[in-house]
């Protein structure tokens, strides 16, 4: 575990050839907020009138709509589809890298139409991403304006890991945490609120006793409410890269003495006015394309990164070139967050079961092949780049399944595991209260039921938004 990233790494994944994947969390103020790559995407209309046909009253498209719009900031100005004033600061790139529009133009020239607000009326089509930044600088959910910030009722405690909740039967009045070694609690007044994410808040309840009874008691936990939902339904759009190598392009990022001296006039330059090289998320161009032309939506998404991105960026790898990922954006394969043991500080064991569906491997070979035929148009070609070698020798179906799986992973939005519903399985109701307790809600994105169709760090702000109204009415 790292000193801001939780770095957890999934079970050994039958789908992925047996591999480990990789997990990354936030493990700072903001969570995750703080550490990914800053992109404002809210999904699909669909998405959410899908939670709501499910049996969530009041989580419609129309319904989160307004709670997106309240939540934003958007620096393009308000419309109907995006609002002013709000919290998070949402905005164009100041500075965009010259490749980004490479790539958009190589998709256009495969037939894909130009989309200029992947938020606006319509959600298909390739372009810049709009991103949570303000002033050259990431905006977190830590660093946005909060007015109630200096309240003397509200106590932020750093450093400090959550053990437990307390419980009276079935009420929660309370938190146990740890902090430097010693054992603290803290009750609340009214309500907890568990805002742990898709892998830690599951983790919580079954540390205090909420989940399927069987499993707590193989890791030696008294039983409180058999909750059988509780770290079901795990999900999370998997992805697969294509990596091209093209030395020559020296401004785009890369290990290289030409490289080190970019990095060098970016730093000066972000210091005199905050723009330039320094502020990119390395994925500011995109876009959401079908699989087959008779989806009802679009079904993959595309990041170009302007930079050769190997496992994640863990590898060093030198000289230049850029990167493609390909991300399936509604898989059908589901899997689980279980307790490791009962220790509280121990990693839970976290199982997506990526490519576990027949399905989700089909729409990401189509996807693979979609996103090279763009990588060949003229647009890019013509700087000569070559993709190496291993993806290279992937030609036909049978080879490119094999390349996902051997290289396929999270593109690091876990949901699900606390799903929102009335079935058996669900575990958090349309207010977000956890079914047969009292005093205790899930905020988090552990709460949606089907993943939407884009990145989630907007969707959980908005649920977050959702659910500030019904805490308001209960107190």
């Amino acid at each position: 575990m790292g000193r801001a990233n939780w770095n957890f790494e999934t079970e050994p994944q039958p789908g992925l050839g047996g591999r480990r994947g990789y997990q990354p969390r936030g493990k700072v103020l903001g969570g995750s907020s703080s550490v990914n790559a800053m992109i404002y995407v809210r999904g699909h209309p669909s998405d959410y009138d899908g939670w709501a046909a499910q049996g969530n009253e009041g989580w419609g498209w129309a319904d989160v709509l307004p709670y997106f719009r309240r939540a934003e900031h958007n620096e393009r100005g308000a419309d109907a589809w995006h609002g002013q004033g709000g919290p998070l600061n949402v905005t164009d790139f100041g500075t965009p890298h010259r490749f980004g529009k490479v790539f958009v133009d190589a998709a256009k020239q495969a037939g894909y139409p130009e989309n200029p607000d992947f938020n606006g009326p319509r959600q298909e089509g390739v372009g810049f991403y709009q991103v949570t930044h303000r002033n050259g600088e990431r905006a977190s959910a830590a660093r946005v304006p909060a007015p109630n910030r200096h309240r003397p009722n509200l106590r932020v405690v750093t450093g400090a890991h959550a053990t437990r909740l307390l419980l009276e039967g079935r009420r929660a009045v309370g938190v146990a945490f740890r902090e430097n070694g010693s054992e603290h609690a803290l009750r609340a007044a009214r309500e907890v609120i568990v805002c742990g994410g898709a892998l830690l808040s599951p983790q919580l309840l079954m540390l205090s006793g909420i989940g399927p009874a069987a499993h707590l008691r193989e890791r030696g936990l008294p039983v409180v409410h058999d909750l059988p939902g509780v770290g079901l339904n795990l999900h999370d759009h998997v992805d697969v890269t294509q990596v091209v190598d093209a030395p020559h392009l020296t401004d785009l990022f890369g290990l290289s003495l030409p490289g080190l001296r970019n990095a060098w006039r970016g730093v000066q330059e972000w210091r005199r006015s905050r723009s330039g090289l320094l502020t990119t998320n390395f994925a500011e161009a995109g876009g959401f394309i079908r699989s087959a032309p008779g989806e009802p939506a679009p079904d993959l998404q595309l990041h170009f990164v302007i930079a050769k991105l190997v496992d994640h960026g863990r590898k060093t790898v030198f000289g230049h070139g850029y990167s493609c990922h390909v991300c399936l954006l509604r898989p059908r394969s589901r899997g689980s967050v279980r307790l490791r043991n009962a220790d509280p500080l121990a990693a839970p064991r976290v199982d997506p079961n990526f490519l576990g569906d027949p399905d989700d491997v089909q729409r990401l070979v189509r996807g693979f092949k979609a996103m090279r035929t763009i990588l060949s148009q003229p647009a890019l070609a013509g700087f000569r780049g070559r993709e190496l070698p291993l993806s290279a020798a992937a030609r036909d179906d049978a080879a490119i399944e094999a390349y996902v799986r051997s290289h396929a992973d999270t593109i690091y939005h876990p949901v699900g595991s606390c799903r929102m519903g009335s079935g058996r399985d669900d575990v958090v109701d349309a207010q977000l209260r956890v079914h047969g307790m009292q005093g205790l809600r899930v905020v988090d994105a552990s709460v949606m039921p089907r993943i939407v169709g884009g990145n989630t760090n907007a969707p959980v702000i908005m649920i977050a938004e959702k659910a500030a109204d019904p805490v308001r009415q209960a107190s």
